[in-house]
């Protein structure tokens, strides 16, 4: 239930990977539902007991429905199997179960998880340790959100994305954590950021010593552990930065501890945001007992994740970049890493706000965010699984954004006004369907070459 969704798309892959019959239900179609079902896993649209394959039905003792907190209350397929007594568990539930045999490398935060966890999966890859990754993102490296190694050995690893939406990720069994922000966010589940920092602890507290938990220090705060950071050298660990070789970084990770540095480190994607994520990972792994030239190489090789500041289209005169920025904090790290990128470009913005509830709860921080863009285009604001809250719309936002050259456009229409812009760079943002625009663009500017 909600199988288009990034988290459970990766559940649903292990399944059908392990043998058994899969398939599942979301709202809308999406490139992922696509893929789902190109590789033999049948996805229904249809809010409808109709559709059920027959097995699901006659068999239902045989059944796990697995569903994502997202879903609504009111679904007819939801209400259909809970009042028929099927056996229901939420995917953190299932996530946590699956990885329980496992030594859990897990990563949380209100942004940077996936980035983190990615990386975690690409020096893993770059080992010979056999490892199961189950990722919030499609990884350029793995080429999936859902990955297994077979290694040397009897140690088996799994990599997870700690999702904080309804506490979910207090279901997981993690011997080792990241967190890499705990900034406010779900307030709408929290009620304030006091109640989600409480959760972020309860969560790193699964981790049974503090010295296999890692935060980074200034983003994620009361956590007990060792903290990292791309930039402070106050921090139990830290990056140096040697020097900057295209969109990669050239850095060590020295530390306060007594310990050897660590050198000659390159990631191979931009962002001192990404440094850091790189720093927490390079941290986790090597703790884990996975050796310094996987790490290295891990790094080295990192090709990013889709929509995490993924370039669609770099031209002699153009560049689009696609990010999945929903949050002002995300607005500000794509926004101010493609400023130091390009100083003396003019950047254009796509902007979809997501949620309702977050629009409201940070309207004044993204409209100091995005004042920071030279052109600015926002979307209609994503429900997803929201209803419309009185007097939260895009054009509440667009009032307090003073800039002449913002407004707000119809999903339908971006495309033509794209084509009637002087485009330099570009930049798509958000976490909706704002992702459906990526490919007629990125098709517009190659034809333009």
């Amino acid at each position: 239930m909600g199988i288009g969704g990034i988290g459970m798309s990766a559940l649903a892959r292990y399944f059908h990977t392990q043998d058994y019959i899969v398939s599942g239900y979301d709202k809308t179609p999406s490139p992922l539902t696509y893929k789902l079902n190109d590789e033999g896993i049948i996805v229904s649209f249809e809010d409808d007991v109709v559709n059920l394959p027959s097995v699901y039905i006659d068999q239902k003792d045989k059944v796990l429905v697995v569903y994502t907190p997202a879903i609504p209350t009111d679904n007819i397929l939801f209400n259909y199997f809970k009042n028929e007594g099927y056996t229901l568990a939420k995917r953190a539930e299932i996530l946590g179960l699956v990885t329980k045999q496992t030594i859990n490398l897990s990563v949380a935060g209100t942004h940077g998880k996936t980035t983190t966890s990615s990386i975690v999966a690409a020096i893993l890859q770059h080992s010979n340790v056999q490892f199961t990754a189950f990722l919030g993102g499609i990884s350029a490296n793995l080429k999936s959100n859902y990955y297994y190694q077979e290694g040397n050995g009897k140690r088996h690893i799994s990599v997870t994305e700690a999702d904080e939406f309804d506490r979910s990720f207090l279901h997981l069994n993690p011997d080792f954590a990241i967190v890499t922000s705990t900034d406010a966010d779900h307030l709408d589940i929290y009620g304030n950021k006091e109640e989600l920092e409480a959760s972020y602890t309860q969560f790193s507290n699964l981790v049974k010593e503090s010295k296999n938990r890692f935060y980074a220090k200034g983003n994620a705060h009361h956590i007990e552990g060792v903290s990292y950071s791309a930039h402070d050298c106050t921090a139990d660990y830290y990056a140096v930065t040697l020097k900057k070789s295209g969109a990669g970084t050239h850095f060590n990770i020295h530390n306060n501890l007594g310990e050897p540095f660590l050198k000659n480190l390159y990631l191979n994607i931009p962002g001192s945001h990404n440094l850091e994520n790189a720093v927490g990972a390079a941290l986790m792994t090597l703790k884990s007992g996975v050796s310094f030239e996987s790490v290295k190489d891990g790094l080295a090789n990192f090709k990013g994740i889709k929509r995490r500041f993924e370039y669609v289209f770099t031209g002699e005169n153009v560049i689009y970049i696609d990010d999945y920025a929903h949050h002002p904090s995300e607005l500000n790290a794509i926004i101010s890493s493609v400023k130091r990128l390009y100083p003396d470009k003019k950047i254009s913005v796509i902007f979809q706000p997501h949620l309702f509830s977050r629009t409201q709860h940070f309207m004044v921080d993204f409209a100091k965010e995005l004042e920071q863009v030279d052109e600015l285009f926002i979307l209609p604001i994503y429900a997803a699984r929201e209803l419309p809250l009185e007097g939260v719309t895009s054009e509440a936002l667009l009032e307090l954004i003073s800039s002449e050259n913002a407004r707000c456009i119809r999903k339908e229409d971006a495309l033509n006004i794209v084509k009637n812009c002087k485009i330099e760079i570009l930049l798509t943002l958000g976490a909706g369907d704002i992702d459906r625009l990526v490919q007629p663009l990125k098709e517009y500017f190659y034809g333009q070459v």
